[in-house]
């Protein structure tokens, strides 16, 4: 064995290096093991003093150097949210919302439905928004200028009248990808301040997507808070109730006119009599309730008895509830009203109709308090603001904050925001407050009234603070966000994962067990089928490519998930694929009678060739799954492309250090035991004359499949068709019929209910097209309120506790993700398989090769598609066609072609050694002599996927399904279908070749 010194060095640098990286994994552990020990159960006690540790030297290496506890985290082994706990957020900043922003909000009606146009086509397309945008103006008006929207003062150096629709696209395109950059910049800064320890933070490959990783968040409203607020602080002057008051009176008038016209229009056949009768009625009885209205004295809350009526005569009051005292008297400041959330909606739809709005000021806007006045969150007040300038901005915004901190009030109780403002901001400020001395100035966030203290003095020097607030978290947050900027634009959750930490501990739990009894298995396989000597070279280099892929892992700052631990048990069964190969060739070269030494020699070099073909196919595909996979199928991707390349060298070059070694020392070395050397030897099995059976067995399948999708279908996951799932535990046992009943009716539609594990899972698609912030959180409130009513959860459990106890993990992809992740599902198996085919086709340099590899992938792909199909609903675990099962078939097509390529790596052998000898008979002789090494590699990978669809927990039971129906159809195809179609075609040709020349 040449350069023997050079691999034995590198495989001991190797060693150190993993050992070195994961030395932080095992320090950072002794860390929280000993903050579990001090806090005794005590959460906060266990977060504090982790937080005092994040400084101090807790890893001294070597003596050369010191690592701080944050040092020691940044370092070790990254858990995926689905195994330590936590969210992981894809946003979509609105580029609509910035172009609009540019535009001035532009009231152009081609503009605005240009807007329209692309964000519907968006949907279904891969362009950038800004084409779609182009593309859309010049569809709906050819002849419009852009130009003209875009003149704006903003944009008035870059844009003029005789600008072309080209360059202000240009313009557009970069205004937005410096928008979309600076949203970036203004979350990282968010959750950096936030506190999360190793969060991840990126950039998707879509414009204006951003990825946000947190693992161990619990509260998970708050960060949806923090991620998808604008930070659009405004501070606004105030009208006072008194002045808003006649206004009121006025527009309740005019709604009540609107209604009555209305209800005329719908009654048919009124006689005018009557209708004068009635309007004579109507007008007394209003004037009369009027007066008392003025004069205070009439009941503006309206008991059960008189609400009819009082609805009837006071439409607007009936919903708002005048700010008066129990006199009637008029309150002082700017609240004009309280309602209940229920009825903001409607009071908003009245105030807004242009037939009500032009009752009031020009320069009169209302909105809505953030805070409810009650516990119980159900009233909210409506804030009169006063419009002071000309383009109706407010006169002093976010933009003028220099700096922000949580603070507390002047007693010291309640949580504050402190705010300090810069040079021109204060000089605003204090003028603001000179001017409105004895009234209020509201202070507004992203559209809601945050507080409206009331100005006792004028105040200089740009200071000022946010009350009102809830808790010391919410102050936190809120001067997080304005510390670090507003938005460009809203960013909004379009996908979403959450794994409660329970969850995490369970998938911890169960893929340990798996990888330990797979790894088990394995090595016991190993010993029993090729000896103690082979089978214990083999096992030694088994652990060594263990410890070196999880060392890689820790140095690449690689994320391990579940997924991930699947791919290195699985690496694990398919890297005993190049021992067997060697160890077969071995065998054969000292059954031809060649010594020990010489035949390891010659059975490496002639293994080199199958082992290379096979790991590379499989490697390819593994990149594949790499690039277009995302979350869980990257890791995936990840482990499996280092365990290819890690088992490569410890299979081929560990073990030969050792049978040196052995050969040295002059030991006895086997490489078959007694009980299996005779195993599948000297096979003479007709495979090409039977293949015609074949065909007609796999052709049945393939049938009974393409019915199976017409009839059945597939299940298809929210992955692929969007949507919303949870997965509930219920502490007490609960009927699937019980959980879909009860979420009909808050849903106003059954959701999908399956059982998962000991768990529910819970899908549905409702409200998944709306957009707004708080969606997230009503439909889980409204989850959690379905439960309750039908007595499924203890009554007294608040949202909180729901999401943190009840609800185990939930997932929300929306239509605009699940088109993309469809694409990209369809791009990644359509390229796999032709990269497969260019590679075989240049290894083999013959294209019918190629042809019957992917013909025999495609075979395989089709029927577990329609066991899928056949056996969803039937099995007790999910068969969900998702990301996870386009990566399995993925991982199937890589382990299909890699037993493919080694059948034909040994017919090409075959038939350069005999020459002479009929193709038949030596593609037959082929198939044969691979017989036992195929046997070997399936049996070992299938255990392996065995362990892990028992033991690996039901999360990725249906993505192991299907690994094994992939294993089992990809051995059949290597042998029974690939070959044959090959052969076939071969023929096929050489006959029109013979014509041809005939």
């Amino acid at each position: 064995m040449q350069n023997k010194g050079a691999i034995l060095t590198f495989a001991i640098l190797l060693a150190a290096v993993c050992f070195y990286q994961l030395s932080f994994t095992w320090v950072s552990n002794k860390v929280k093991d000993d903050a579990i020990e001090y806090a005794q159960g005590d959460e906060m006690k266990e977060f504090q003093y982790l937080d005092s540790m994040k400084s101090e030297v807790v890893y001294n290496f070597l003596g050369l150097k010191k690592f701080t506890f944050k040092d020691v985290q940044e370092l070790e082994i990254n858990l995926g949210l689905d195994l330590k706990g936590g969210m992981n957020v894809t946003l979509q900043v609105e580029v609509q919302d910035i172009i609009r922003a540019m535009s001035n909000y532009s009231d152009d009606e081609t503009f605005n439905a240009a807007l329209a146009l692309a964000t519907k086509n968006q949907q279904n397309s891969t362009k950038d928004y800004v084409t779609l945008f182009g593309e859309a103006f010049e569809e709906i008006d050819p002849n419009a200028k852009l130009a003209s929207v875009f003149n704006t003062l903003e944009l008035r150096d870059q844009v003029n009248f005789n600008t072309s629709n080209a360059d202000v696209l240009k313009i557009i395109d970069e205004q937005t990808k410096a928008a979309i950059a600076n949203a970036f910049n203004i979350i990282r800064t968010r959750i950096d301040r936030f506190g999360v320890a190793q969060p991840n933070i990126q950039n998707l490959q879509t414009s204006g997507r951003i990825l946000v990783e947190l693992p161990g968040v619990k509260d998970q409203n708050r960060v949806r808070s923090l991620l998808q607020g604008t930070a659009n602080l405004e501070f606004w002057e105030t009208y006072e109730n008194q002045e808003v008051y006649q206004y009121m009176l006025q527009a309740n008038e005019r709604i009540k006119e609107m209604q009555v016209l209305e209800s005329e229009k719908s009654v048919e056949d009124t006689t005018p009599e009557s209708t004068e009768a009635e309007a004579t009625t109507d007008t007394t009885e209003e004037n009369s309730l009027l007066s008392e209205l003025e004069a205070g004295a009439a009941d503006t809350t309206a008991t059960p008895d008189n609400l009819a009526a009082f609805k009837e005569q006071y439409p607007l009051f009936a919903l708002l509830n005048p700010s008066t005292d129990q006199t009637g008297q008029l309150y002082a400041g700017p609240i004009v009203g309280i309602a209940h959330a229920k009825d903001t909606a409607q009071i908003n739809t009245y105030l807004h109709n242009p037939q009500i709005k032009s009752l009031f000021p020009r320069d009169l806007k209302f909105a809505w308090t953030a805070k409810s006045m009650d516990e119980a969150g159900n009233y909210y007040r409506l804030i009169a603001l006063k419009v002071t300038t000309r383009d109706g901005k407010a006169p002093l915004d976010g933009g003028v904050i220099t700096d922000a901190r949580q603070d507390f009030d002047q007693f010291g109780t309640n949580p504050e925001v402190a705010m300090q403002m810069n040079a021109e901001g204060a000089k605003v400020w204090q003028r603001m407050t000179k001017e409105n001395v004895g009234k209020s100035i509201a202070i507004v966030l992203d559209g809601y009234v945050r507080s409206f203290p009331n100005v006792n003095q004028e105040i200089a020097g740009g200071r000022s603070s946010i009350s009102g607030l809830e808790s010391i978290e919410e102050a936190q947050d809120l001067a997080n966000v304005l510390k670090s900027g507003k938005m460009p634009a809203p960013a909004r959750i379009i996908q979403e994962d959450i794994v409660g930490p329970s969850l995490g501990q369970k998938a911890i739990n169960s893929g340990l067990i798996s990888f330990v009894i797979a790894f088990a298995l394995v090595l016991l396989y190993m010993l029993f089928f090729y000896s103690k000597n082979a089978g214990l070279a083999a096992n030694i280099a088994l652990v060594a490519n263990m410890f070196f892929i999880f060392g890689i892992l820790a140095s690449l700052g690689a994320v391990l998930t579940l997924p991930g631990i699947a791919g290195i048990v699985l690496t694990i069964g398919m890297s005993v694929d190049a021992n067997v190969l060697i160890y077969e060739r071995i065998q054969e070269e000292m059954r031809a009678g060649k010594g020990v030494k010489l035949a390891i020699t010659d059975g490496y070099k002639n293994a080199y060739s199958a082992i290379i073909d096979g790991q590379v196919t499989t490697l390819l595909t593994g990149v594949v799954l790499y690039l277009f996979g995302s979350g869980p199928i990257k890791g995936f991707a990840t482990t499996l492309i280092i365990g290819i390349l890690t088992s490569l060298f410890s299979a081929i070059f560990l073990t030969r250090l050792i049978f040196e070694w052995q050969l040295k020392k002059g030991g006895r070395i086997l490489f078959a035991s007694t009980a299996t050397e005779g195993w599948l030897r000297n096979m003479k099995i007709k495979f090409l004359e039977k293949r015609k059976m074949f065909y007609v067995i796999s052709g049945v399948f393939i049938l009974i499949s393409i019915g199976s999708f017409f009839v059945r279908g597939l299940n298809y996951g929210i992955d692929f068709k969007g949507g919303r799932s949870y997965i509930v535990e219920f502490q007490k046992d609960v009927e699937v019929g019980e959980v879909r009943a009860a979420l009909a009716d808050v849903f106003g539609a059954a959701p999908e209910v399956k059982t998962s594990g000991e768990d529910i899972k819970i899908t549905t698609d409702y409200r998944i097209e709306d957009r707004s912030e708080d969606v997230d959180n009503e439909v889980e409130a409204l989850l959690m309120q379905g439960l309750k009513d039908a007595d499924l959860i203890d009554q007294s459990v608040t949202l909180e506790e729901f999401t943190q106890d009840y609800q185990q993990s939930s997932q929300k992809v929306g239509p605009t993700i699940s088109d993309d992740i469809r694409k990209d599902a369809a791009i990644a198996i359509g390229f796999s398989l032709i990269i497969i085919f260019l590679y075989i086709l240049v290894r083999f340099r013959d294209w019918q090769y190629g042809l019957g590899a992917v013909a025999a992938l495609a075979h395989d792909s089709l029927i577990v598609l329609g066991i899928f199909s056949l056996l969803s609903g039937v099995l007790p675990f999910s068969l969900e066609i998702d990301q996870a099962f386009i990566a399995a078939i993925l991982t199937v097509l890589g382990y299909s072609i890699n037993d493919t390529v080694v059948v034909f790596d040994r017919i090409r052998e075959y038939l350069g050694l005999h020459p002479k000898r009929d193709r038949v008979e030596n593609v037959d002789a082929a198939l044969n002599s691979t017989l036992r090494r195929t046997f070997s590699t399936s049996l070992s990978t299938f255990v392996v996927l065995l362990a892990i669809f028992l033991f690996g927990g039901a999360t990725i039971r249906g993505f192991t399904f299907a690994l094994l129906v992939g294993v089992v159809v990809g051995t059949y195809s290597s042998l029974f279908i690939a070959t044959p179609i090959a052969h076939d075609t071969r023929n096929r040709v050489a006959k029109v070749v013979a014509k041809r020349k005939k």
